[in-house]
Protein backbone atom coordinates (compact mmCIF):
# COMPACT_ATOMS: atom_id res chain seq x y z
CA UNK A 1 0.00 0.00 0.00
CA UNK A 2 1.38 3.73 -0.67
CA UNK A 3 1.02 6.56 0.95
CA UNK A 4 -1.64 7.88 -2.11
CA UNK A 5 -3.62 4.85 -1.79
CA UNK A 6 -4.06 4.97 2.20
CA UNK A 7 -6.35 8.03 2.10
CA UNK A 8 -8.51 6.27 -0.75
CA UNK A 9 -8.93 3.15 1.36
CA UNK A 10 -9.75 5.03 4.34
CA UNK A 11 -12.37 6.85 2.76
CA UNK A 12 -13.86 3.59 1.22
CA UNK A 13 -13.53 1.74 4.70
CA UNK A 14 -14.55 4.79 6.92
CA UNK A 15 -18.32 4.33 6.29
CA UNK A 16 -18.66 0.66 6.15
CA UNK A 17 -16.52 0.94 9.58
CA UNK A 18 -19.42 2.99 11.06
CA UNK A 19 -21.95 1.48 9.46
CA UNK A 20 -21.00 -1.49 11.15
CA UNK A 21 -20.28 0.30 14.36
CA UNK A 22 -23.62 1.69 14.46
CA UNK A 23 -25.32 -1.93 13.78
CA UNK A 24 -23.35 -3.09 16.42
CA UNK A 25 -24.44 -0.56 18.87
CA UNK A 26 -28.44 -0.81 17.72
CA UNK A 27 -27.85 -4.31 18.60
CA UNK A 28 -26.73 -3.59 21.65
CA UNK A 29 -30.04 -1.38 22.83
CA UNK A 30 -32.29 -4.36 21.24
CA UNK A 31 -33.51 -6.80 24.37
CA UNK A 32 -33.81 -10.38 23.59
CA UNK A 33 -37.05 -11.66 24.37
CA UNK A 34 -38.34 -14.66 25.97
CA UNK A 35 -41.62 -15.96 26.02
CA UNK A 36 -42.74 -18.80 28.26
CA UNK A 37 -46.13 -19.82 27.43
CA UNK A 38 -47.53 -22.54 30.23
CA UNK A 39 -50.18 -25.20 28.84
CA UNK A 40 -53.29 -24.72 30.88
CA UNK A 41 -52.26 -23.57 33.83
CA UNK A 42 -54.92 -21.96 35.67
CA UNK A 43 -54.81 -18.22 36.95
CA UNK A 44 -55.29 -19.70 40.67
CA UNK A 45 -52.33 -21.88 39.82
CA UNK A 46 -49.77 -19.39 40.56
CA UNK A 47 -49.47 -18.35 44.05
CA UNK A 48 -49.00 -14.17 43.51
CA UNK A 49 -52.23 -14.69 41.73
CA UNK A 50 -54.22 -16.58 44.55
CA UNK A 51 -52.98 -15.69 48.10
CA UNK A 52 -55.76 -16.23 49.63
CA UNK A 53 -57.02 -19.96 47.92
CA UNK A 54 -53.60 -21.27 46.36
CA UNK A 55 -52.10 -23.56 47.73
CA UNK A 56 -49.59 -24.58 45.02
CA UNK A 57 -45.82 -23.23 45.59
CA UNK A 58 -44.66 -21.38 42.60
CA UNK A 59 -41.60 -20.19 43.65
CA UNK A 60 -39.78 -19.29 40.50
CA UNK A 61 -43.14 -17.44 38.80
CA UNK A 62 -43.59 -15.49 41.97
CA UNK A 63 -40.13 -14.20 41.56
CA UNK A 64 -40.42 -13.15 38.15
CA UNK A 65 -43.44 -11.25 38.77
CA UNK A 66 -41.33 -9.64 42.00
CA UNK A 67 -38.91 -8.61 39.82
CA UNK A 68 -41.23 -7.22 37.03
CA UNK A 69 -44.90 -6.23 36.40
CA UNK A 70 -48.19 -8.56 36.87
CA UNK A 71 -50.99 -7.85 35.18
CA UNK A 72 -54.49 -8.95 36.78
CA UNK A 73 -56.37 -8.82 33.60
CA UNK A 74 -54.75 -10.71 31.24
CA UNK A 75 -56.79 -12.91 29.22
CA UNK A 76 -55.78 -15.59 26.05
CA UNK A 77 -57.60 -16.15 22.77
CA UNK A 78 -59.37 -18.53 23.70
CA UNK A 79 -60.34 -21.15 26.34
CA UNK A 80 -58.49 -24.15 24.39
CA UNK A 81 -54.79 -24.40 22.73
CA UNK A 82 -54.31 -23.88 19.06
CA UNK A 83 -56.57 -20.97 18.82
CA UNK A 84 -54.69 -19.19 21.38
CA UNK A 85 -51.01 -20.02 20.29
CA UNK A 86 -52.04 -18.68 17.07
CA UNK A 87 -53.23 -15.06 18.44
CA UNK A 88 -50.48 -15.12 20.79
CA UNK A 89 -47.95 -15.50 17.48
CA UNK A 90 -49.47 -13.22 15.37
CA UNK A 91 -51.24 -10.94 16.79
CA UNK A 92 -54.74 -11.36 15.68
CA UNK A 93 -57.94 -13.24 16.66
CA UNK A 94 -58.12 -16.92 15.71
CA UNK A 95 -61.53 -16.88 14.63
CA UNK A 96 -60.49 -14.56 11.32
CA UNK A 97 -58.95 -17.97 10.13
CA UNK A 98 -60.52 -20.98 9.19
CA UNK A 99 -60.33 -22.24 12.91
CA UNK A 100 -63.63 -21.28 14.16
CA UNK A 101 -64.14 -23.36 16.83
CA UNK A 102 -61.90 -26.53 18.35
CA UNK A 103 -58.44 -27.41 18.01
CA UNK A 104 -56.15 -28.23 15.23
CA UNK A 105 -56.56 -32.18 14.82
CA UNK A 106 -54.49 -34.65 14.52
CA UNK A 107 -52.28 -34.77 11.34
CA UNK A 108 -54.07 -31.17 10.72
CA UNK A 109 -52.25 -28.81 8.30
CA UNK A 110 -50.87 -25.52 8.93
CA UNK A 111 -52.96 -22.79 10.36
CA UNK A 112 -50.48 -20.04 9.95
CA UNK A 113 -49.92 -18.98 6.39
CA UNK A 114 -46.45 -18.68 5.03
CA UNK A 115 -46.97 -14.63 4.37
CA UNK A 116 -48.72 -14.25 7.62
CA UNK A 117 -46.09 -12.04 10.42
CA UNK A 118 -45.97 -13.65 13.64
CA UNK A 119 -43.02 -12.83 16.51
CA UNK A 120 -40.72 -14.49 14.87
CA UNK A 121 -40.60 -13.18 11.45
CA UNK A 122 -40.74 -9.80 12.71
CA UNK A 123 -37.55 -10.37 15.18
CA UNK A 124 -35.72 -11.60 12.23
CA UNK A 125 -36.36 -8.86 10.22
CA UNK A 126 -34.94 -6.84 12.88
CA UNK A 127 -31.23 -9.42 13.07
CA UNK A 128 -32.54 -11.71 15.86
CA UNK A 129 -31.83 -15.51 15.95
CA UNK A 130 -35.38 -17.14 16.84
CA UNK A 131 -36.36 -20.26 18.29
CA UNK A 132 -39.46 -22.40 19.15
CA UNK A 133 -39.15 -24.86 21.87
CA UNK A 134 -41.68 -27.01 22.89
CA UNK A 135 -44.98 -27.48 21.93
CA UNK A 136 -46.27 -26.07 18.12
CA UNK A 137 -49.74 -27.92 18.11
CA UNK A 138 -50.36 -25.65 14.92
CA UNK A 139 -50.57 -27.81 12.34
CA UNK A 140 -47.89 -29.29 9.84
CA UNK A 141 -48.16 -30.14 6.30
CA UNK A 142 -47.31 -33.84 7.01
CA UNK A 143 -45.80 -36.17 3.92
CA UNK A 144 -48.78 -38.47 4.92
CA UNK A 145 -48.21 -41.19 1.70
CA UNK A 146 -51.48 -40.96 -0.67
CA UNK A 147 -53.56 -43.40 0.47
CA UNK A 148 -51.78 -44.31 3.30
CA UNK A 149 -53.82 -42.12 5.56
CA UNK A 150 -55.78 -45.10 7.32
CA UNK A 151 -52.14 -46.18 8.42
CA UNK A 152 -52.10 -43.17 10.57
CA UNK A 153 -55.27 -42.44 11.99
CA UNK A 154 -55.68 -44.95 15.13
CA UNK A 155 -57.13 -42.31 17.22
CA UNK A 156 -59.10 -42.50 20.94
CA UNK A 157 -56.71 -45.20 22.19
CA UNK A 158 -57.23 -45.69 26.12
CA UNK A 159 -54.99 -49.03 26.23
CA UNK A 160 -57.66 -51.31 26.17
CA UNK A 161 -55.70 -53.39 23.47
CA UNK A 162 -52.79 -54.16 22.79
CA UNK A 163 -51.96 -52.46 18.70
CA UNK A 164 -49.09 -54.49 17.11
CA UNK A 165 -47.66 -52.15 13.95
CA UNK A 166 -47.33 -54.35 10.67
CA UNK A 167 -44.74 -54.13 7.87
CA UNK A 168 -47.15 -52.34 6.11
CA UNK A 169 -47.60 -49.48 9.06
CA UNK A 170 -43.52 -49.10 9.60
CA UNK A 171 -43.18 -49.10 5.57
CA UNK A 172 -46.05 -46.57 5.17
CA UNK A 173 -44.19 -44.56 8.86
CA UNK A 174 -40.76 -45.27 7.38
CA UNK A 175 -41.75 -43.19 4.09
CA UNK A 176 -43.62 -40.21 5.85
CA UNK A 177 -40.94 -39.39 8.75
CA UNK A 178 -37.82 -39.99 6.60
CA UNK A 179 -39.21 -36.81 5.01
CA UNK A 180 -38.77 -32.99 5.61
CA UNK A 181 -42.35 -31.85 7.32
CA UNK A 182 -42.77 -28.48 6.00
CA UNK A 183 -45.06 -25.74 7.12
CA UNK A 184 -44.03 -25.95 10.87
CA UNK A 185 -42.03 -23.47 12.96
CA UNK A 186 -39.24 -22.80 11.01
CA UNK A 187 -42.02 -22.16 7.90
CA UNK A 188 -43.11 -19.23 9.66
CA UNK A 189 -39.77 -16.85 11.29
CA UNK A 190 -38.24 -19.03 13.66
CA UNK A 191 -34.65 -20.35 12.88
CA UNK A 192 -34.69 -23.76 14.57
CA UNK A 193 -37.13 -25.53 16.27
CA UNK A 194 -37.18 -28.50 19.00
CA UNK A 195 -40.08 -30.45 20.72
CA UNK A 196 -42.80 -32.65 20.58
CA UNK A 197 -45.40 -31.42 18.29
CA UNK A 198 -48.61 -32.65 20.72
CA UNK A 199 -46.39 -34.52 23.86
CA UNK A 200 -50.26 -36.78 23.87
CA UNK A 201 -50.73 -37.39 20.06
CA UNK A 202 -48.45 -38.81 17.64
CA UNK A 203 -45.57 -38.99 16.12
CA UNK A 204 -44.35 -39.97 19.93
CA UNK A 205 -40.76 -38.49 18.98
CA UNK A 206 -38.88 -35.18 19.41
CA UNK A 207 -38.85 -33.30 16.44
CA UNK A 208 -35.92 -31.07 15.65
CA UNK A 209 -36.72 -28.31 12.54
CA UNK A 210 -38.45 -30.12 10.73
CA UNK A 211 -37.57 -33.59 11.01
CA UNK A 212 -38.17 -36.50 13.50
CA UNK A 213 -35.68 -37.48 15.53
CA UNK A 214 -35.75 -40.83 14.81
CA UNK A 215 -38.25 -42.72 12.85
CA UNK A 216 -41.45 -44.24 14.50
CA UNK A 217 -41.36 -47.74 13.97
CA UNK A 218 -44.08 -49.22 16.89
CA UNK A 219 -47.51 -48.34 18.53
CA UNK A 220 -46.97 -46.46 21.26
CA UNK A 221 -46.75 -48.45 24.69
CA UNK A 222 -49.91 -48.89 26.12
CA UNK A 223 -48.69 -48.28 29.46
CA UNK A 224 -48.69 -44.25 27.96
CA UNK A 225 -52.45 -44.36 28.29
CA UNK A 226 -53.02 -44.52 32.10
CA UNK A 227 -55.60 -41.33 33.06
CA UNK A 228 -55.01 -37.86 32.00
CA UNK A 229 -51.49 -39.34 30.06
CA UNK A 230 -51.48 -39.59 26.56
CA UNK A 231 -54.86 -39.36 24.06
CA UNK A 232 -54.25 -40.97 20.90
CA UNK A 233 -52.72 -43.90 19.69
CA UNK A 234 -50.03 -43.58 17.00
CA UNK A 235 -46.70 -43.65 15.55
CA UNK A 236 -44.10 -44.08 18.31
CA UNK A 237 -40.08 -44.74 18.72
CA UNK A 238 -39.67 -47.83 20.44
CA UNK A 239 -39.35 -47.29 23.99
CA UNK A 240 -40.82 -43.67 24.00
CA UNK A 241 -41.43 -42.32 27.46
CA UNK A 242 -43.56 -39.18 28.56
CA UNK A 243 -41.34 -37.98 31.65
CA UNK A 244 -38.23 -36.96 29.92
CA UNK A 245 -40.10 -34.43 27.45
CA UNK A 246 -40.46 -31.16 30.16
CA UNK A 247 -37.09 -31.70 30.95
CA UNK A 248 -36.03 -31.74 27.32
CA UNK A 249 -37.53 -28.93 26.82
CA UNK A 250 -35.66 -26.67 29.68
CA UNK A 251 -32.08 -28.26 28.92
CA UNK A 252 -32.55 -26.91 25.05
CA UNK A 253 -34.05 -23.58 25.73
CA UNK A 254 -31.30 -23.37 28.34
CA UNK A 255 -28.67 -24.52 25.85
CA UNK A 256 -29.66 -21.61 23.26
CA UNK A 257 -29.83 -18.80 25.89
CA UNK A 258 -26.28 -20.00 26.78
CA UNK A 259 -24.70 -20.44 22.99
CA UNK A 260 -26.92 -17.00 22.06
CA UNK A 261 -25.94 -14.86 24.76
CA UNK A 262 -22.26 -15.04 23.49
CA UNK A 263 -22.95 -13.72 20.26
CA UNK A 264 -23.71 -10.29 19.40
CA UNK A 265 -26.92 -10.75 17.59
CA UNK A 266 -29.96 -10.51 20.12
CA UNK A 267 -32.47 -13.52 20.44
CA UNK A 268 -36.10 -14.03 20.36
CA UNK A 269 -36.87 -17.71 22.45
CA UNK A 270 -40.89 -18.89 22.18
CA UNK A 271 -41.26 -21.47 24.67
CA UNK A 272 -44.72 -23.22 24.77
CA UNK A 273 -44.46 -25.66 27.65
CA UNK A 274 -45.94 -29.01 27.61
CA UNK A 275 -47.36 -28.77 31.06
CA UNK A 276 -49.23 -28.85 33.02
CA UNK A 277 -51.23 -29.60 30.17
CA UNK A 278 -52.03 -33.41 30.33
CA UNK A 279 -50.42 -36.16 30.08
CA UNK A 280 -49.30 -35.59 33.60
CA UNK A 281 -45.74 -37.02 33.28
CA UNK A 282 -44.34 -36.45 36.67
CA UNK A 283 -40.82 -37.18 37.32
CA UNK A 284 -40.08 -39.16 40.32
CA UNK A 285 -38.75 -36.30 42.62
CA UNK A 286 -41.62 -34.15 42.08
CA UNK A 287 -44.44 -36.52 42.71
CA UNK A 288 -46.17 -35.66 45.87
CA UNK A 289 -44.39 -32.75 46.18
CA UNK A 290 -47.69 -30.89 46.27
CA UNK A 291 -49.62 -32.90 48.21
CA UNK A 292 -52.63 -32.17 46.40
CA UNK A 293 -52.70 -34.52 43.45
CA UNK A 294 -50.62 -35.00 40.32
CA UNK A 295 -51.50 -32.30 38.58
CA UNK A 296 -50.53 -29.62 41.17
CA UNK A 297 -46.95 -31.81 41.60
CA UNK A 298 -46.81 -30.67 37.73
CA UNK A 299 -47.22 -27.47 37.77
CA UNK A 300 -44.35 -27.65 40.59
CA UNK A 301 -42.32 -28.95 38.30
CA UNK A 302 -42.89 -26.37 35.30
CA UNK A 303 -41.97 -23.80 38.46
CA UNK A 304 -38.85 -25.60 38.44
CA UNK A 305 -38.08 -25.71 34.99
CA UNK A 306 -39.32 -22.19 34.61
CA UNK A 307 -36.64 -21.50 37.44
CA UNK A 308 -33.75 -23.44 35.26
CA UNK A 309 -34.37 -20.85 31.99
CA UNK A 310 -34.08 -17.63 34.00
CA UNK A 311 -30.84 -18.71 35.88
CA UNK A 312 -29.88 -20.04 32.33
CA UNK A 313 -30.21 -15.93 31.16
CA UNK A 314 -28.21 -14.89 34.77
CA UNK A 315 -25.43 -17.26 34.17
CA UNK A 316 -25.06 -15.95 30.51
CA UNK A 317 -24.80 -12.51 32.04
CA UNK A 318 -27.97 -11.31 29.53
CA UNK A 319 -30.60 -11.47 32.63
CA UNK A 320 -30.19 -7.58 32.82
CA UNK A 321 -30.67 -7.33 28.78
CA UNK A 322 -33.65 -9.73 28.29
CA UNK A 323 -37.54 -8.79 28.01
CA UNK A 324 -39.47 -12.07 29.57
CA UNK A 325 -43.06 -12.06 29.21
CA UNK A 326 -44.82 -15.23 30.71
CA UNK A 327 -48.31 -16.17 30.35
CA UNK A 328 -50.81 -19.32 29.56
CA UNK A 329 -52.64 -20.59 26.86
CA UNK A 330 -55.68 -20.81 28.67
CA UNK A 331 -57.28 -21.93 32.49
CA UNK A 332 -56.96 -24.92 33.65
CA UNK A 333 -58.73 -28.06 32.64
CA UNK A 334 -61.28 -29.94 34.98
CA UNK A 335 -60.43 -33.03 34.20
CA UNK A 336 -57.17 -33.05 36.26
CA UNK A 337 -58.97 -33.57 39.67
CA UNK A 338 -60.07 -30.25 39.92
CA UNK A 339 -62.51 -31.31 42.56
CA UNK A 340 -60.61 -32.93 44.88
CA UNK A 341 -57.89 -30.10 44.69
CA UNK A 342 -60.86 -27.60 45.74
CA UNK A 343 -62.09 -29.79 48.76
CA UNK A 344 -58.14 -29.42 49.86
CA UNK A 345 -58.55 -25.91 49.66
CA UNK A 346 -56.66 -25.15 45.79
CA UNK A 347 -59.02 -23.29 43.04
CA UNK A 348 -57.36 -23.46 40.26
CA UNK A 349 -59.22 -20.35 38.46
CA UNK A 350 -58.79 -18.15 41.81
CA UNK A 351 -62.07 -16.02 42.07
CA UNK A 352 -63.00 -16.73 38.49
CA UNK A 353 -65.89 -18.90 36.82
CA UNK A 354 -64.74 -21.98 35.07
CA UNK A 355 -62.41 -23.49 33.77
CA UNK A 356 -60.57 -24.62 30.24
CA UNK A 357 -62.65 -24.24 27.17
CA UNK A 358 -65.41 -22.18 28.47
CA UNK A 359 -66.00 -18.53 27.54
CA UNK A 360 -66.27 -17.36 31.40
CA UNK A 361 -63.34 -15.81 32.86
CA UNK A 362 -61.74 -18.93 34.37
CA UNK A 363 -61.64 -20.12 30.68
CA UNK A 364 -59.08 -17.03 29.57
CA UNK A 365 -58.23 -15.18 32.11
CA UNK A 366 -54.41 -16.02 32.80
CA UNK A 367 -51.43 -15.34 34.53
CA UNK A 368 -49.54 -12.59 32.69
CA UNK A 369 -46.16 -11.24 33.77
CA UNK A 370 -43.49 -8.95 31.83
CA UNK A 371 -40.09 -8.75 33.58
CA UNK A 372 -37.46 -6.10 31.97
CA UNK A 373 -34.92 -4.74 33.69
CA UNK A 374 -34.84 -1.02 33.90
CA UNK A 375 -37.51 -0.80 32.01
CA UNK A 376 -40.23 -2.25 33.66
CA UNK A 377 -40.65 -1.44 37.52
CA UNK A 378 -39.90 -4.43 39.79
CA UNK A 379 -43.19 -5.24 42.18
CA UNK A 380 -45.58 -3.64 39.93
CA UNK A 381 -48.90 -4.41 39.02
CA UNK A 382 -51.39 -3.12 36.52
CA UNK A 383 -55.22 -3.80 36.30
CA UNK A 384 -55.66 -2.54 32.60
CA UNK A 385 -57.23 -5.02 29.95
CA UNK A 386 -54.04 -6.37 28.20
CA UNK A 387 -54.01 -9.83 25.61
CA UNK A 388 -51.61 -12.08 23.99
CA UNK A 389 -52.67 -10.57 20.77
CA UNK A 390 -50.85 -7.76 21.69
CA UNK A 391 -47.33 -9.02 22.19
CA UNK A 392 -46.54 -8.55 18.26
CA UNK A 393 -47.78 -5.12 18.61
CA UNK A 394 -45.40 -4.38 21.99
CA UNK A 395 -42.53 -6.28 20.22
CA UNK A 396 -42.43 -3.86 16.99
CA UNK A 397 -43.09 -0.90 19.27
CA UNK A 398 -40.18 -2.01 21.19
CA UNK A 399 -37.91 -2.22 18.25
CA UNK A 400 -39.21 1.12 16.37
CA UNK A 401 -41.43 -0.87 13.49
CA UNK A 402 -44.42 -0.03 12.13
CA UNK A 403 -46.55 -3.10 11.19
CA UNK A 404 -48.25 -3.61 7.79
CA UNK A 405 -51.92 -2.95 7.36
CA UNK A 406 -52.00 -6.95 7.14
CA UNK A 407 -50.39 -7.73 10.37
CA UNK A 408 -50.95 -7.71 14.00
CA UNK A 409 -54.93 -6.79 13.05
CA UNK A 410 -55.86 -6.96 16.72
CA UNK A 411 -52.72 -5.98 18.59
CA UNK A 412 -52.08 -3.27 20.99
CA UNK A 413 -48.70 -2.14 21.85
CA UNK A 414 -48.02 -3.01 25.79
CA UNK A 415 -45.09 -1.15 26.31
CA UNK A 416 -46.65 2.46 26.77
CA UNK A 417 -48.09 0.33 30.46
CA UNK A 418 -44.74 -1.56 30.80
CA UNK A 419 -42.96 1.87 31.28
CA UNK A 420 -45.50 2.83 33.95
CA UNK A 421 -48.20 4.79 32.07
CA UNK A 422 -52.09 3.16 33.27
CA UNK A 423 -54.31 4.63 30.92
CA UNK A 424 -56.21 1.76 28.63
CA UNK A 425 -54.11 0.23 25.44
CA UNK A 426 -57.05 -1.33 24.32
CA UNK A 427 -60.81 -0.68 25.11
CA UNK A 428 -61.96 -4.05 23.74
CA UNK A 429 -61.32 -7.90 23.34
CA UNK A 430 -62.14 -10.99 22.38
CA UNK A 431 -61.84 -13.95 24.10
CA UNK A 432 -64.33 -17.52 22.81
CA UNK A 433 -64.75 -20.94 24.47
CA UNK A 434 -64.00 -24.33 22.55
CA UNK A 435 -66.80 -24.43 20.38
CA UNK A 436 -66.26 -20.62 19.07
CA UNK A 437 -68.59 -18.93 21.16
CA UNK A 438 -67.61 -15.00 21.71
CA UNK A 439 -66.91 -13.08 24.82
CA UNK A 440 -66.69 -9.50 24.34
CA UNK A 441 -65.05 -7.23 26.82
CA UNK A 442 -65.58 -3.41 26.85
CA UNK A 443 -64.32 -2.00 29.29
CA UNK A 444 -65.49 -3.54 32.48
CA UNK A 445 -68.53 -4.67 30.51
CA UNK A 446 -68.37 -8.64 29.23
CA UNK A 447 -70.66 -10.22 26.86
CA UNK A 448 -70.80 -13.79 25.86
CA UNK A 449 -73.03 -14.68 23.05
CA UNK A 450 -74.77 -17.89 24.64
CA UNK A 451 -76.95 -19.22 27.72
CA UNK A 452 -74.05 -21.15 29.40
CA UNK A 453 -70.26 -21.31 28.90
CA UNK A 454 -70.11 -22.64 24.96
CA UNK A 455 -67.59 -24.86 26.62
CA UNK A 456 -67.44 -27.79 29.68
CA UNK A 457 -68.78 -25.54 31.69
CA UNK A 458 -72.15 -26.16 33.43
CA UNK A 459 -75.08 -24.10 34.95
CA UNK A 460 -75.74 -20.34 33.40
CA UNK A 461 -78.86 -18.22 33.22
CA UNK A 462 -80.80 -20.24 30.85
CA UNK A 463 -83.72 -18.17 31.52
CA UNK A 464 -81.74 -15.49 29.02
CA UNK A 465 -80.42 -16.20 25.52
CA UNK A 466 -77.09 -14.16 26.36
CA UNK A 467 -75.27 -12.61 28.66
CA UNK A 468 -73.87 -9.74 30.49
CA UNK A 469 -72.23 -9.09 33.44
CA UNK A 470 -70.54 -5.99 35.13
CA UNK A 471 -66.62 -7.39 36.14
CA UNK A 472 -66.25 -4.29 38.39
CA UNK A 473 -68.52 -5.35 40.65
CA UNK A 474 -68.91 -9.05 39.90
CA UNK A 475 -65.98 -10.44 38.77
CA UNK A 476 -67.45 -14.43 39.70
CA UNK A 477 -69.92 -13.94 36.86
CA UNK A 478 -73.00 -14.13 39.02
CA UNK A 479 -75.26 -11.68 38.06
CA UNK A 480 -76.61 -11.69 34.08
CA UNK A 481 -78.04 -8.30 33.32
CA UNK A 482 -78.90 -8.96 29.88
CA UNK A 483 -82.29 -8.53 30.55
CA UNK A 484 -81.67 -5.77 32.53
CA UNK A 485 -79.43 -3.56 30.02
CA UNK A 486 -80.95 -4.01 27.10
CA UNK A 487 -79.73 -0.63 25.51
CA UNK A 488 -75.99 -1.80 26.64
CA UNK A 489 -76.38 -5.22 25.32
CA UNK A 490 -77.36 -4.10 21.94
CA UNK A 491 -74.51 -1.78 22.09
CA UNK A 492 -71.87 -4.59 22.51
CA UNK A 493 -73.64 -6.77 20.24
CA UNK A 494 -73.17 -3.66 17.56
CA UNK A 495 -69.27 -3.73 18.77
CA UNK A 496 -68.70 -7.48 18.37
CA UNK A 497 -70.31 -7.21 14.87
CA UNK A 498 -68.06 -4.57 13.90
CA UNK A 499 -64.88 -6.00 14.86
CA UNK A 500 -66.30 -8.56 13.22
CA UNK A 501 -66.72 -7.11 9.90
CA UNK A 502 -63.86 -5.02 9.98
CA UNK A 503 -60.98 -7.61 9.97
CA UNK A 504 -59.36 -5.93 12.89
CA UNK A 505 -59.97 -4.27 16.33
CA UNK A 506 -56.90 -1.69 15.62
CA UNK A 507 -56.79 1.67 14.05
CA UNK A 508 -56.17 0.87 10.22
CA UNK A 509 -57.69 0.20 6.65
CA UNK A 510 -60.44 -2.82 6.82
CA UNK A 511 -59.12 -6.38 6.51
CA UNK A 512 -60.14 -9.59 5.30
CA UNK A 513 -61.53 -12.43 7.49
CA UNK A 514 -60.11 -15.49 5.84
CA UNK A 515 -63.19 -17.45 6.27
CA UNK A 516 -66.90 -16.21 6.81
CA UNK A 517 -67.25 -15.62 10.50
CA UNK A 518 -69.56 -17.69 12.02
CA UNK A 519 -72.24 -16.19 14.39
CA UNK A 520 -73.81 -17.29 17.67
CA UNK A 521 -76.67 -14.62 18.73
Amino acid sequence: MTKKTAPLLLTFLLPLLLALAATLAGAAERPNMVVLYADDLGYGDVQCYNRQRGKIPTPHIDQLASDGMRFTDGHSSSGVCSPSRYTILTGRYHWRSRLQRGIVGLWGAPLITPDRMTLGSLAKQHGYQTACIGKWHLGWNWPIPAGKAALFRTTGYRGKKNIQATDEHRAAWREAFSQPIPGGPTAVGFDEYFGTDVPNWPPYCFIENDRTVGIPSEYADPKLFAKNQASQQGPALEGWTLEPILPALGERAAEFIKREAKTPQPFLLYLPFTSPHTPLSVNEPWKGKSDLNLYADFVMETDAVIGQVLEALEESGAAESTLVIFTSDNGCAPYIGVADLEKKGHYPSGPLRGYKADAWEGGHRVPFIVRWPGIVEAGSVNDQLVHQADLLATIADILGSDLPDNAGEDSFSLLPLMRGEDGPVRETAVSCSINGTPSLRAGNWKYIAARGSGGWGKGGDQSQPVQLYDLSTDLSESKNLAAAQPQRLSEMQALLEEIITNGRSTQGPPQKNDVKVRRFA
